[in-house]
């Protein structure tokens, strides 16, 4: 029932599209946010790509964004730049963002946008990968629509799981992109277990006493409908330290937060668009020195990392970034693999709202 099958990236591409555009997106915007979803696929980032498609819908019927919108820049200096997102999805706008941060870091040496009025943007590391291909560091924030990480010694969610992706340039490896929650894990990674079935590792998700929760579908209702318990922040009990996980949260909430002029999911009145904050910092390495001294510089420090003996022989050390470029490899040529519940939730979606199903005619008898 959970298995998965697998399909052609330009297929699911085509399908978002149709998604996006039928709910009323502009086409433009549509292209570049599915483009962005289905690449996060690629990289295997399964909890924040297409699967993501049925939770937009149900934030649309709720008026939760603003499938017209299209951000803009509302404030800026050679630096610096303030941009609205007129309550889109955050794809096209954190695009938008990372490219206004790049060129800026090309004038000033570094260039910082923040964005308000925004919505979830997919997976933040897409827009740090974005930087370093074109030579550049970068530092990215986030907060979130909802309460889901309990802070260390508390009951109740109060964060969110606020991520933070940084990437740099290399020369001959592949760029370093770290792209992390600052929970233990992403909400969304529960919502993936659940999809398949699978039991929740222990540690992922807490109760309202403080103990795991590894059934996937309980997760899910502590994680998204539950008042009490949630996400434990990353590192897991304060005894182990989660409190530092705690803290990275509230980094990540202070940049993208506060300094964008977004809201506070904590406080922020019931009801109304979610105002989800951004933060890009982008560092042109060349204000520094010669950036192919830095390039370099990071070769040596992955290549030593890289041959560095392994504990287990099976399982050489890896960098931030080698899963994601591997995955990336193999499902550009092999495809995507989706659940079948997934599958049938997106099918659903389009024969609820009157969309033309580009899946159907790809899936085997069984799963059609």
């Amino acid at each position: 029932m959970n298995q998965a099958v697998t399909l052609p990236a330009a297929l699911l591409m085509r399908q978002a599209e149709t998604i996006l555009t039928g709910w009323g997106m502009p086409e433009d915007i549509a292209v570049q946010t599915a483009e962005l979803m289905v690449e996060t696929d690629l990289f295997g980032v399964d909890s924040h790509g297409i699967s993501m498609l049925p939770h937009y819908d149900k934030l649309l019927q709720a008026g939760l964004w603003n499938p017209a919108g299209r951000a803009k820049i509302i404030r800026e200096t050679p630096a610096t730049a303030v941009i609205d997102g007129c309550h889109s999805l955050g794809h096209a706008t954190a695009l938008l963002a990372i490219q206004t941060a790049v060129a800026k870091s090309e004038l000033s040496g570094m260039g910082s946008v923040v964005v308000r009025h925004s919505n979830h943007f997919g997976a933040a590391g897409l827009y740090a990968r974005y930087a370093a291909a074109r030579g550049k560091i970068a530092l990215i924030t986030s907060t979130t629509r909802s309460r889901m990480l309990v802070p260390s010694r508390a009951q109740v969610p109060v964060l969110g799981t606020n991520p933070l992706a940084f990437a740099a340039p290399a020369e001959r490896n592949a760029d370093f992109v770290l792209d992390m929650a600052t929970t233990t894990v992403a909400a969304n990674k529960v919502k993936v277990y659940d999809f398949t079935g699978q039991a929740l590792p222990p540690g992922w998700v807490s109760d309202e006493h403080g103990e795991a929760v590894t059934d996937s579908a309980l997760g899910m209702e502590y994680v998204f409908q539950r008042p009490l318990g949630g996400l434990t922040p990353l590192g897991g009990l304060e005894e182990t330290g989660g409190h530092k996980g705690y803290g990275l949260a509230m980094l990540a909430q202070i940049l993208a937060g506060p300094l964008a002029g977004a809201s506070f999911a904590a406080t922020r009145p019931a009801g109304g668009m979610p105002d989800i904050g951004h933060f890009f910092l982008v560092i042109d390495p060349a204000a520094f020195g010669d950036p192919s001294d830095f390039r370099q510089g990071l070769d040596h420090i992955i290549d030593t990392l890289h041959d560095t003996p392994p504990a287990d022989a099976s399982k050489p050390v890896l960098v931030a970034g080698d899963i994601e470029n591997q995955t990336h490899q193999q499902r550009s040529l092999s495809g995507i693999p989706l659940p079948a519940a997934l599958i049938a939730q997106l099918q659903a979606l389009c024969q609820r709202s009157g969309f033309t199903d580009l899946l159907a005619a790809h899936l085997p008898p069984s799963s059609s």
